[in-house]
C-alpha cells in the first residue's frame, strides 16, 4: 500500500506540474524577459512617416556685401543681439606693436627652435607619436 500512495502522489505531483505549465504561454524561468505593453519605438513603420522629433530650422544669419562696410568694420561680431552694432575698425598706429609680429603661417621648423625650451620638447614628442602611429597602422598583422 506504501507503494501504491507513493506512485498515487508523484502521479499527483506530475499532473499539478503539466496544468500549470500549460497554463503559460512560457516558461517560468529567469531568463525571460516579458515583451508587451511598450511603446513602440519612433520611425518604424510605413517609410519616409515615421519622425524622430521636431525639425529645427536653420538661422540663415544675413551676409554684409556692401564693400565700404566691409572695409571699415568687423561685419558679424554681434550675430545674436537683435540691434548689434559692428565693431568699427581703428587706423594700425592704434593697435599694439606685437599684434603685427605674430605668425600666422606655418610653424616654425625643428631645427629653427631652441632645444632648452618646451616648446620644442613638445613638438618632438608629437611628432615621434605621429611617426609610431603611422609605423603601427602599416605594419602587418
Amino acid at each position: 500500500m506504501a507503494a501504491a500512495a507513493r506512485g498515487m502522489f508523484s502521479l499527483n505531483l506530475l499532473r499539478t506540474n503539466l496544468t500549470a505549465s500549460s497554463r503559460l504561454p512560457y516558461l517560468p524561468t529567469c531568463t525571460h524577459i516579458q515583451q508587451m505593453n511598450y511603446a513602440k519605438p519612433l520611425g518604424l513603420g510605413r517609410r519616409g512617416k515615421g519622425k524622430i522629433g521636431p525639425t529645427v530650422e536653420k538661422v540663415r544669419l544675413p551676409v554684409e556685401t556692401d564693400p565700404e562696410k566691409l572695409v571699415k568694420f568687423v561685419c558679424g561680431s554681434h550675430p545674436v543681439k537683435e540691434e548689434r552694432q559692428d565693431i568699427e575698425l581703428k587706423d594700425d598706429s592704434e593697435y599694439p606693436d606685437w599684434l603685427w609680429e605674430l605668425r600666422t603661417g606655418k610653424p616654425l621648423p625643428l631645427e629653427e627652435l631652441d632645444p632648452q625650451t618646451k616648446y620644442y620638447w613638445r613638438r618632438v614628442r608629437t611628432m615621434g607619436m605621429k611617426a609610431d602611429n603611422l609605423n603601427r597602422k602599416l605594419k602587418k598583422f
